[in-house]
């Protein structure tokens, strides 16, 4: 088995004397077997001289969960030893947060309008957000031209009705490798956005997603979002 990993370490700084301060490492570790390294390792090898022009006309796609809780995640205090389970140097945590899932696409034009969904997602829901938010998203960023979507191999997005879908509406869809976020530049797009949350404090589902659609959009202002 091979383990593609990347890490981040969150530090709060050098500590003062007779002070001590929390530390928090991230792990995301992307488990492939040797034969995902190898149609991996086949993907990137017939990428590798793909040019701009040809990226540019890859419209990405993904969905990505955001919590109530997200802003409380990570907060790191200074305190002196003895003082760990003191209140003042304690947050509030929820087990089991209210949260939503988000379906966004962006591509080298820009981001279109984000898609916030109910419930699990299936194929015949998939299809419905390829319907009513996908191609609104293509025609505006690429109007008459020709695009490639992309999206990973979830069950919804690789089931057979759902392919039947693409076909019948003439759209090419970018083979892509399975367990490869690490691939997709939307994910560098959520994390914008999930960092720029950090410090939100939000009471409801609503007050948690019109920062999402404005921080989705603000690195492309020409964009417009609705929730």
């Amino acid at each position: 088995m091979f383990l593609l990993q990347t890490q981040s370490t969150a530090s709060a700084g050098p500590p003062r004397s007779g002070i001590e301060t929390s530390r928090a490492t991230v792990h995301r570790r992307v488990l492939l077997n040797q034969k995902q390294r190898q149609k991996r390792l086949t993907w990137a090898t017939e990428k590798q001289h793909w040019t701009v022009a040809q990226w540019s006309k890859v419209l990405f796609s993904d969905e990505s969960k955001f919590c109530m809780s997200f802003g409380n995640q990570g907060a790191r205090v200074w305190r002196k030893t003895g003082e760990k389970e003191m209140p003042k140097c304690l947050k509030s945590s929820v087990k089991y947060p209210q949260s939503v899932m988000v379906w966004g696409a962006m591509s080298a034009a820009g981001v279109g309008p984000l898609c916030f969904i109910k419930g699990r997602v299936n194929a015949a829901s998939y299809q419905e957000i390829l319907e009513h938010f996908m191609l609104p998203s293509a025609e505006k960023l690429y109007g008459d031209e020709d695009f490639v979507f992309q999206h990973d191999l979830a069950a919804a997005h690789s089931a057979k009705t759902t392919g039947k879908w693409f076909t019948d509406h003439g759209i090419t869809v970018l083979n892509w490798p399975a367990n490869s976020p690490d691939l997709n530049p939307i994910e560098n797009l959520w994390d914008i956005v999930k960092r720029k949350l950090r410090d939100a404090r939000p009471n409801t589902l609503d007050e948690l997603k019109a920062p999402i659609c404005r921080n989705f959009v603000i690195k492309f202002p020409k964009i417009t979002c609705t929730v």
